[in-house]
């Protein structure tokens, strides 16, 4: 937060493959390279009074924080054209007049986070492929999905069926099935021969 009030602040929204999400990208840092925060409630988000303020908004039902971007998700028919001002004068007012993004350190998501829950009591097979599956993950599909406003996270792997975690304007996406199925499982498929199926949860497909 540093350099937030030393210099203008500029905020552009930009379109996602989920006509419900919209992400607005800022020329400041909210958060650390390759970290990530996904507030799914107003109630997970107490450590950040940024995401609190947005929940203010009464269309606004999920917040996404990246390094350089908040993805906010509607809950309201009312079009982004009408929207996207009033989010967009608020966040470059919030970030300009250095309003705290987070309390303390905020629990984000990055790739050693991932490796991190890797069980332990996985065979050595089991435990080189999930290393893989992270791998590929993090150096292929992360940096995709973030350009969409979003976020993919390994969960498990298991008997052939990798389970990964879709945030921020992944959830609940309409085109998530196919970017799934026909992306990221036929990825997976192809350079770990192991991969059977690619499942998510934290997202309705």
């Amino acid at each position: 937060m540093t350099d937030n009030t030393t210099k203008p602040v500029s905020v552009y929204a930009e379109a996602n493959p989920n006509p419900e999400s919209m992400k607005f990208v800022l020329n400041s840092t909210l958060l650390g390279e390759g970290g990530s925060v996904d507030y799914p409630t107003v109630e997970s988000a107490l450590d950040s009074p940024f995401a609190q303020e947005l929940f203010n908004f009464d269309y606004v039902s999920r917040v996404f924080i990246a390094s350089n971007f908040v993805t906010v998700t509607k809950n309201s028919p009312v079009q982004w054209a009408h929207l996207i001002p009033e989010l967009r004068t608020f966040i470059k007012s919030y970030i300009e007049a250095g309003g705290p993004i987070f309390i303390g350190n905020p629990v984000t998501t990055t790739a050693a986070s991932a490796s991190a829950e890797v069980p332990t009591d996985l065979s050595a097979e089991d435990t080189e492929i999930s290393q893989k599956v992270i791998d590929l993950l993090e150096n292929y599909v992360r940096p995709a999905v973030e350009q969409d406003g979003g976020n993919i996270t390994f969960r498990s792997y298991k008997e052939g069926v990798v389970t990964v975690n879709l945030q921020g304007s992944c959830s609940g996406c309409p085109s998530a099935t196919v970017t799934l199925k026909a992306g990221i499982e036929n990825l997976l498929k192809r350079m770990v021969p192991e991969v059977q199926e690619v499942v998510a949860e934290g997202v309705v497909l």
